[in-house]
């Protein structure tokens, strides 16, 4: 079973939460993890009708859930906007329920916003993103719903399992592309 999340839906003083939905949650995990002013990135579920669902349930299709990502950020050290330029530039906004193979309701591309400045922030870089794609943006923005944490395997998955067969041909492209696109935004290692 999930849970919710440990500071639960308060994030630390001085940080926001940004909740994203763009295919599997592996690869937004991972890509996010790498950037700098995030403080803390999980994977989980929001969206959906079922309280505390499992990976399997979300994985059926019936609860409404997107896999989606949780992420605790710094605004002094990381915007808002450059969350979603990032996001922008490594899922496809114009698929519905779509990225990639992934195709079910669980994959939605979504932006659930925690503030009424979120939300317009979410609709303006919208706007400026639609002209550089051949079909309208479907990225749905909605306020921030109930979020639960997914299980702990799932958490850090692509730091834990590089090797695995899908992290090969799908995370580790999208996480190379923000490397070379966003070199300036990474994390110091």
């Amino acid at each position: 079973m999930s849970i919710k999340h440990p500071l639960g839906d308060t994030p630390r003083p001085g940080h926001e939460f940004a909740t994203l939905a763009g295919g599997c949650f592996w690869c937004l995990e991972a890509v996010y993890e790498e950037v700098q002013g995030v403080v803390d990135v999980e994977s989980g579920y929001a969206g959906g009708q079922v309280p505390n669902p499992t990976y399997r349930q979300v994985c059926d299709g019936t609860t409404g859930h997107a896999e989606v990502v949780r992420i605790e950020f710094d605004p002094a050290r990381v915007s808002y906007r450059e969350l979603l330029e990032i996001f922008f530039a490594i899922v496809d906004p114009t698929t519905r329920n779509r990225q990639g193979n992934d195709v079910g309701t669980q994959y939605r591309s979504a932006i659930y916003t925690h503030s009424e400045e979120q939300r317009r922030i979410a609709q303006d870089t919208i706007a400026e993103a639609a002209p550089h794609y051949a079909a309208p943006i479907v990225t749905e923005v909605e306020p921030a719903p109930a979020y639960y944490r997914a299980e702990d395997y799932h958490q850090e998955y692509f730091r834990h399992n590089p090797a695995q067969g899908y992290c090969m041909f799908v995370v580790a492209p999208k996480v190379e592309k923000f490397r070379k696109t966003f070199a300036a935004k990474r994390k110091r290692t």
